[in-house]
């Protein structure tokens, strides 16, 4: 009835340090197990000044030793940055170590200054993109294929046939049509109503059959907490959640994503009532019998870990059992 995502900013204000972030993701984790939690998912960005997670396979990989059924997701995995022979490694490795439970939403990624980091071309990352899909698909076969002229073989295999599941993260027709033509489901942001009318089309004209497409109203409340006093709250937690809010509206330039705001303040951000809320317990049990989930970044911004805790106490022990009656 609700998830968790972890993208692990820390900024300089914040009063949790990083390594204390860490600790208390991975506890979050393993107590979300525990308490209803449906998916854990863990993000991915480069070179940020407050710190956001540059290796969610890693991340990945400590959750996963730390539970033991729970899905996890790596979303967005920013597939043009990477080595692909690389990742195929990783990502089989972790395939097999989480016994199948990370699934990956694949980006080609908005951000031109990670692709500088790295010496990737940003204009080229579309072709990139193709090119790294169609090798991770060859290397989980186990068996040798031609990369760049040369021939390679990937092993171990992993798990999960055919390799970790993948679907195409992605709110342009580009994104639509690879994802058809790469036989994966189609994860949109909620921007353009046709997405996913051009994402069937796309199927139909490749003879495919459609995959998953979800594409969420716009203005979904994705950082949901809990509050005994909902105006308190904006007063302790405000400042992190609209850290957040702005670091994201700084990449973003073009409004790519739900997450996008114009918020200049705590007063404003709250105003909104968009994509950072706080509900009192009334208002999250209201919320979740209504759309059957809460989204929850319980470290949104760098938030600390006690502030979190309070949060995801009233959702497991006042909210999760009255929306469930």
């Amino acid at each position: 009835m609700f998830l968790m995502r972890f993208d692990m900013r820390a900024p300089a204000f914040g009063s949790a340090a990083p390594a204390e972030l860490y600790a208390a993701a991975l506890e979050m984790a393993e107590w979300g197990e525990s308490n209803g939690c449906m998916q854990i998912v863990v993000s991915e960005h480069h070179g940020s000044d407050d710190g956001y997670l540059s290796s969610p396979l890693v991340l990945a990989s400590a959750i996963a030793a730390r539970t033991k059924k729970i899905p996890i997701q790596v979303a967005a995995l920013i597939v043009p940055l990477h080595d692909p022979l690389r990742l195929a490694e990783d990502m089989a490795v972790l395939d097999l170590l989480s016994g199948g439970r990370v699934s990956y939403i694949t980006a080609v990624g908005y951000v031109e200054s990670e692709f500088e980091m790295f010496g990737r071309s940003f204009p080229g990352r579309g072709k990139r993109m193709d090119r790294c899909l169609t090798a991770l698909r060859n290397a989980w076969t186990g068996e040798a294929f031609e990369f760049e002229g040369r021939s390679v073989r990937i092993t171990p295999k992993p798990l999960t046939p055919g390799g970790p599941g993948l679907l195409m993260g992605g709110n342009s027709v580009a994104a639509a049509r690879r994802a058809a033509r790469f036989d994966m489901g189609l994860l949109a942001q909620g921007l353009n109503p046709d997405i996913e009318a051009i994402y069937r089309a796309e199927c139909e004209k490749l003879g495919k059959p459609p995959g998953l497409c979800i594409n969420p109203p716009p203005q979904t409340v994705a950082s949901a907490f809990v509050a005994e006093d909902v105006d308190r709250a904006w007063s302790e937690f405000g400042p992190y959640l609209l850290h957040d809010a702005q670091a994201y509206a700084r990449w973003m330039t073009s409004g790519t994503a739900v997450t996008t705001t114009i918020a200049a303040s705590v007063e404003e951000l709250r105003a909104l009532q968009g994509v950072y809320r706080i509900f009192s317990v009334d208002e999250a049990v209201d919320h979740l019998r209504r759309n059957g989930l809460l989204l929850t970044q319980p470290l949104c911004g760098g938030l600390p870990p006690e502030l979190a805790w309070s949060s995801l106490e009233l959702l497991a022990h006042e909210v999760l059992p009255r929306a469930a009656a």
